[in-house]
């Protein structure tokens, strides 16, 4: 985990937190693909380092601190945002509470049939932290049907990887320009 310590720290928050979190490589080809766009998105070796791609399961409260913005990328199980997701929001919620109002956020939920129930989810956290959605949820259907489609590794459409790109790219500029 990052250093719980550096939450306390009074710097300026930079850049884009992608949170993602996978189990069949959906999620995080999607959480990768923003990132690229993020990065391309930046001029400065500075500004490409405020770009992070971190693992639910490695993210403290000082990363979302250290933050102006982020994108959740997670898969959608039974209906629900993924454990090891909902493991960080509930490990980071209470100690940036209060910390964090205004800032922007996007979600990617990579689904078998719907994603709007983890969708929801995350909307319901995020709203209490009264960070503001800046992008439209992006689902992405990969209609996952048995379980054997369901547990197999995923191969995600050059498109949606795309339009990821584009999410990554458009948050870290609006970031970058003080649009959000």
């Amino acid at each position: 985990m990052h250093d719980e310590g550096a939450s306390e720290d009074d710097r300026e928050p930079q850049g884009l937190l992608i949170v993602w979190h996978s189990r069949t490589g959906a999620s995080r080809a999607l959480a990768q693909a923003a990132h690229t766009g993020a990065l391309a998105a930046q001029g400065s070796e500075e500004a490409r380092a405020s770009m992070r791609l971190i693992e639910a399961a490695e993210v403290a409260p000082a990363d979302l601190l250290g933050a102006r913005g982020y994108i959740f990328a997670c898969p959608e199980n039974l209906a629900s945002m993924s454990g090891a997701m909902k493991e960080m929001f509930d490990r980071c919620y209470y100690p940036v509470l209060g910390r964090i109002e205004g800032r922007a956020y996007a979600t990617v939920i990579a689904a078998g049939s719907d994603g709007s129930g983890a969708q929801a989810q995350i909307d319901r956290i995020v709203t209490g932290w009264r960070l503001r959605r800046v992008a439209e949820p992006m689902i992405v259907n990969l209609e996952a049907q048995t379980p054997e489609a369901i547990l197999a590794p995923k191969t995600v459409p050059d498109k949606r990887l795309a339009q990821c790109r584009e999410l990554g790219e458009a948050l870290a500029e609006g970031l970058s320009m003080g649009v959000f």
